[in-house]
């Protein structure tokens, strides 16, 4: 007697568990790319996403899954706002801060200067603290092109603040 073989299916843990355990490394990663403000929007539009394609999470690397998703809510943030249009005559008055930005705020806008693969590489690495082979992952490339990505960065950043001093 013959029986058809039915197909393998992955459970899942149910997805607010999903939500949180990769939640902290997720908004590190999307505010290190898009900024504070605007990294709530990518993080809700990240989960929504995620939340549509949650049963074809085959399992084996959930963290690198959902920030591939990140970074394409992150590019697809970048390109709108270089669309939108920007009013002339409209300006707010300049306002000052009342508090200065804290040093790692400062470094992750230095960060935010680097080119895209090198931005993307340090923010996956020291953002959402992921190994080179999830950052390769994540970023559809090698986990030797994601270190090199992250070493060139990193590079940059230091000659830039030799520099300054």
């Amino acid at each position: 007697m013959m029986t058809a073989a039915s197909p393998a299916t992955t459970t899942h843990p149910p997805f607010s568990a999903f939500l949180s355990e990769h939640r902290a490394a997720v908004l590190g990663f999307l505010r290190s790319m898009v900024g504070p403000v605007d990294a709530d929007d990518c993080f809700q539009e990240t989960f929504m996403a995620a939340l549509r394609a949650y049963e074809t999470l085959d399992g084996k690397n959930p963290r690198a899954w959902v920030l591939t998703i990140a970074r394409n809510k992150a590019v697809d943030h970048h390109r709108a706002a270089r669309r939108r249009a920007v009013s002339k005559g409209d300006e707010l008055p300049e306002v000052p801060v009342s508090d200065p930005p804290a040093p790692d705020g400062e470094v992750w806008q230095r960060v935010e200067g680097l080119p895209q693969r090198q931005r993307e590489a340090v923010a996956l690495r020291f953002g959402a603290d992921l190994a080179y082979r999830e950052i390769g992952a994540a970023m559809e490339t090698t986990a030797e092109a994601a270190r090199r990505n992250v070493y060139e960065g990193l590079k940059k950043l230091r000659n830039q603040m030799k520099e300054e001093r």
